[in-house]
């Protein structure tokens, strides 16, 4: 019981900058399908949802969330902290937007096919003012025993030792799933995006778990295509804790898109050779299949 109650402490001291109980979280796009669904199960995760943006639909409750049309509006009412966002790719920018420049200072966005110079300008603005964006394209972040802003199953998820930094939501899922089934839970997950352009990299992430008292090993779930994966290499060669990796698309064709915007090799860059000899070059564990992943922590946590 103490071991848990140190466990919660520290949760909240190391990672308040991502999520924790006392988050408060807007859902923009929330009566939408999607933000309905979410949002609901974001409250039976206990996060505390305190309103909900969707222009023209102001005055609504959904699952007990009010409704307000503009973000504005909303901050008149409730101390937000965060917004997630699942309004159409079209409406991404301008929502995005709108939320930074009124000061939220964690943005989450789960929308894809937002159209390229809309995420350039979206992360330009955030990197101008400091504010954390993660996505687009994301499953969003998971904090266990905390809270979660985000699309992921939380059933399979517990308070433990490792921190998993991943571009793929359902690749990160299984690998959270076999973690916590061989008796080690998460410390927290976070999604990056599967995009050509995100906001947090890997190294961000990654220098979030290595400062991170209670993560103890980390576990980094890439693809083929674009090169976050060698510029992660570099941080993790100066890394005091041990980092497990994954690619995924070793067996994709070269010029092919596959799946994600940002999973296509091209020009020889990006490929699954590169990045796996760079990542083990750098000390990383690279597994080849997606359930060794657990024995390798297992080794390299005993």
């Amino acid at each position: 019981m103490a071991w848990q109650l140190l466990v919660r402490r520290a949760v909240y001291n190391y990672m308040a900058f991502i999520i924790n109980k006392d988050t408060k979280v807007m859902v923009q796009g929330i009566t939408g399908c999607q933000g309905k669904f979410h949002t609901a199960q974001m409250l039976e995760y206990g996060t505390e949802v305190v309103a909900g943006v969707t222009p023209g639909k102001g005055g609504r409750y959904i699952n007990g969330v009010p409704v307000y049309n503009t973000v504005s509006e909303a901050l008149l009412n409730h101390k937000i902290d965060a917004t997630i966002i699942f309004v159409p790719a079209p409406g991404v920018k301008d929502a995005a937007l709108e939320a930074m420049s009124r000061g939220i200072k964690t943005v989450v966005i789960i929308t894809e096919h937002v159209p390229l110079h809309d995420e350039l300008d979206i992360i330009a603005y955030a990197r101008k003012t400091g504010i954390s964006v993660i996505g687009p394209n994301t499953f969003g972040v998971i904090v266990p025993g905390q809270g979660k802003i985000g699309i992921m199953p939380h059933t399979i998820y517990k308070p433990g030792p490792v921190g998993i930094a991943a571009r793929s939501g359902t690749l990160s899922y299984e690998i959270a799933l076999n973690l916590t089934q061989a008796g080690f839970g998460q410390s927290a997950v976070i999604g990056l995006g599967g995009d050509r352009v995100v906001g947090l990299s890997f190294s961000d992430v990654l220098s979030i778990f290595e400062t991170d008292p209670l993560t103890r090993a980390v576990v980094l779930v890439g693809e083929i295509g674009g090169n976050a994966e060698e510029d992660a290499a570099e941080f993790i060669s100066k890394m005091n804790k041990p980092v497990v990796a994954f690619i995924a698309g070793k067996s994709a064709p070269r010029g092919k898109r596959m799946g994600h915007a940002g999973a296509i090799i091209e020009q020889g860059r990006g490929s699954f050779t590169s990045k796996v000899k760079i990542l083990s070059s750098a000390g990383a564990n690279v597994a080849e299949l997606p359930w060794e992943i657990p024995n390798l922590v297992r080794e390299l946590l005993n």
